[in-house]
């Protein structure tokens, strides 16, 4: 037995460390989703049980994602519970999609400023929505009004002693995730929100509080494949446009947080198109049992990673702990304080801004530095698709410039011909500047304007430039000379 599976002891440990990081989440993200919670052990399940078995980054571990939560709370809000079942099944397949097409290593083209600046502004939304939830208060609809109203809300509650109490036990076990690391080491073998959240029901169960826990439907009572009816849902646009998100942020997430991963270990690399059927199946198979889409999780794959797994087989008995769990004692979750789950989420949320990264980013690149900003600004002014979006465009306008590097130098000794050389890369975004440089050299003198270090000269700068030596030369003496690469060539006025 040991000798067909080496690293049987390694990976069991492990998977029992995973299993005990992703319960409290996968509870979490489900709450905050706005879903029953045993959705997002369902979700849990099948990233273990049936993603981990198939090939991709073998040490990955997947299920529901807090960097998703906006979006599924976004999507059952508008479109019902029953849609989320097709959108997951529908982001499943086009990720299977574009796996086979091989699409997988294109994700790794996105600037990496805009997937940060996406995980900063789901982060702020999270965080928002869920200090809510700690206050036993409910959560605007928009990210803005989430925001303005957070302060009334928290201020609120000093005048309702079961807000108030509520409220406590959410900071209670924030504290308990912020000082974990400081535990003796002993103590901190057990995963920092399993024991928050621990600790947090051990009082409200001791002390009995007047908060609210967790609902309990049952496993097989909370799976509700969607029905043909919500197909029918495929013809809008915006759902259409919901599953686009979707499947573009899910994927990007689970790549990058295989490239994260794969920094982590010295073993077999991730194989990021197989990865990226891997996730499809996964998303699929939940998208037909109704439940909560998943991504790649850098936290569990992280602690997968430092109790010492060494295989896939970690991650596969991670989703048979968590299946045993929601079919043996489903009833714990009812003791869970709803707070407590909010405060393991808020955590989760501040690890999702780059703080100190933007500081150094700043210093270094304000370009990307501002991608990001804008990218998480957007994101919480108008949505998850549009901010991502908005983030692109950005990051594209800005590659364009940069590509566009021009330099313009103008000799003129005082006598003979002004002498203006171009070298780099003439672009319309530049045409502004060069215009302005060259309509500023005295009519009165003869212009000689050397190309011959452009690499690359587009259609517009051609046809402005070839304008201007035109108009220069009808009011000047002599018309302009144009040196190009391969020979000079005379420009006169028509």
């Amino acid at each position: 037995m040991m000798t067909t599976y080496p690293h049987l002891r390694q990976d069991f440990a492990a998977s029992l460390v995973v299993f005990l990081v992703a319960l409290p989440l996968c509870v979490g993200v489900a709450v905050a989703s706005g879903v029953p919670a045993e959705l997002g052990l369902v979700t849990g399940i099948v990233g273990g049980v049936v993603t981990g078995l198939m090939r991709g980054s073998s040490l990955q571990v997947s299920g529901p994602a807090a960097g998703l939560t906006v979006l599924v709370f976004e999507a059952v809000r508008e479109f019902g519970l029953p849609a989320l079942g097709v959108i997951v099944l529908a982001t499943g397949v086009l990720q299977i999609l574009m796996g086979v097409l091989k699409l997988g290593r294109w994700f790794r083209a996105i600037s990496v400023s805009v997937v940060e600046g996406m995980l900063a502004g789901i982060g702020l939304v999270l965080i928002a929505g869920q200090l809510y939830s700690m206050a036993d208060a409910e959560a605007p609809a928009s990210g803005l009004e989430k925001i303005a109203r957070l302060p009334g809300a928290l201020v609120g509650t000093f005048g309702n002693t079961q807000a108030l109490t509520s409220l406590l036990v959410g900071a209670g076990t924030i504290a308990v995730l912020v000082l974990w690391k400081r535990m003796p080491k002993r103590l901190r073998a057990i995963p920092g929100p399993l024991a928050a959240v621990g600790l947090a029901t051990l009082v409200a169960t001791v002390f009995p509080l007047r908060i609210a826990t967790v609902e309990v439907k049952g496993l097989l009572g909370s799976i509700q494949p969607p029905p043909p009816s919500a197909f029918g849902e495929l013809a809008g646009l915006g759902l259409l446009g919901t599953i686009v998100a979707f499947t573009l942020i899910a994927s990007a997430e689970s790549l990058f947080s295989a490239a994260a991963v794969d920094r982590l270990h010295d073993g077999p690399r991730t194989q990021y198109n197989k990865e990226l059927v891997a996730q499809g199946a996964g998303n699929a198979l939940s998208g037909v049992l109704g439940a909560l889409p998943m991504t790649a999780v850098i936290v569990r794959s992280a602690a997968n990673v430092q109790a010492g797994a060494r295989t896939k087989a970690s991650r596969v008995l991670h989703g048979v702990w968590l299946l045993l769990f929601a079919a043996l004692l489903p009833g714990v979750l009812a003791f869970i304080p709803i707070p407590a789950l909010a405060g393991v989420l808020v955590h989760s949320g501040a690890k999702l801004i780059p703080v100190r990264g933007l500081v150094t980013l700043w210093r270094e690149h304000r370009g990307e530095a501002l991608i990001l900003v804008v990218t998480a600004l957007s994101i919480v002014a108008v949505s998850m698709f549009e901010g991502v979006l908005i983030g692109l465009a950005l990051s594209v306008v800005k590659t364009a410039w940069e590509a566009s590097h021009l330099k313009l130098e103008i000799v003129d000794k005082g006598a003979g011909p002004v002498q203006a050389y171009l070298s780099g890369n003439a672009t319309f975004l530049r045409l502004p500047k060069i215009l302005d440089s060259l309509e500023a050299l005295p009519q009165d003198r003869p212009v000689e304007l050397d190309l011959s270090g452009l690499h690359h000269l587009d259609h517009a700068c051609r046809t402005a430039l070839e304008n201007w030596a035109e108009r220069h030369s009808a009011a000047g003496t002599e018309p302009v000379r144009v040196t190009a690469r391969a020979e000079p060539a005379r420009v006169t006025a028509p």
